[in-house]
């Protein structure tokens, strides 16, 4: 029996380390006009939207997990904003770090998973975004939230374990194109809202309060990081 359930785990993890074969080149280029028009567009973008403020609170929780601070909770809203909550210094380079890692989140999440299927690490890919939901999911404290993390790793188990192998390419192409495009437009909604008098307490002004650097300072590094990914891992993407 142990040897059968060894041989069963070692199976399950071959599978899920294995490579699969890359899509069409059409494949690639479809996911990626797909999710530049969820991107682009008002009432998609508004409502995958959620997708990218998973990756961002999600981020922050991270970071406050690894700097050694307390993560108390997320809340994720109706209207695409959340909150993560950790307790620690409010001060110091952990609390720094934290901040940062919310708008950074996003694309770096999708620069990871374009280096996952420029290996063709497909699977592998689906499992761990999968995992990494399913620890968030526990960190949730509202319903919204959790509603939105459950549907959102639903999703993602249901294309790994029913769906064909070339579905589950598209899915995963979809989905890190998504993030890589989805990860540049918050700061620039974040910018224009702080032009016109609001979002005065956003990551940037507490970064810039924490660190005396401004507020655009911080703005240039999610900028940066957001732009840099897109070409990097667009170029990954594409080298099918």
């Amino acid at each position: 029996m142990d040897r059968l359930a060894s041989a069963s785990l070692t199976s399950l993890w071959d599978e899920i380390s294995g490579t699969q074969p890359d899509p069409d080149l059409w494949v690639v280029l479809a996911t990626l006009a797909a999710a530049l028009a969820v991107v682009v567009l008002r009432l998609p973008w508004r409502i995958a939207r959620n997708a990218i403020t998973i990756a961002h609170e999600g981020g922050h929780g991270l970071v406050a997990l690894v700097t050694g601070r307390t993560l108390t909770g997320i809340t994720l809203h109706s209207d695409t904003s959340g909150l993560t909550v950790s307790r620690g210094k409010p001060h110091g380079l952990g609390m720094i770090l934290t901040a940062v890692a919310g708008y950074t989140a996003p694309p770096l999440l999708g620069l990871g998973g374009a280096a996952l299927l420029a290996t063709g690490r497909i699977t592998l890919l689906l499992w761990l975004a999968t995992a990494l939901l399913l620890a968030l999911l526990v960190m949730i404290r509202n319903a919204y939230g959790a509603l939105t993390v459950f549907l959102t790793g639903g999703t993602f188990v249901l294309v790994s374990w029913f769906a064909g192998t070339q579905v589950q390419a598209a899915f995963a192409y979809a989905a890190v194109w998504f993030l890589l495009l989805g990860g540049v437009r918050p700061a620039f909604e974040l910018q224009a809202k702080r032009a016109r008098g609001g979002a005065g307490d956003s990551d940037a002004d507490q970064l810039a309060r924490l660190t005396h650097a401004p507020a655009g300072v911080w703005f240039f590094l999610f900028h940066a990081v957001s732009l840099c990914s897109l070409i990097g891992g667009g170029r990954w993407l594409l080298e099918v």
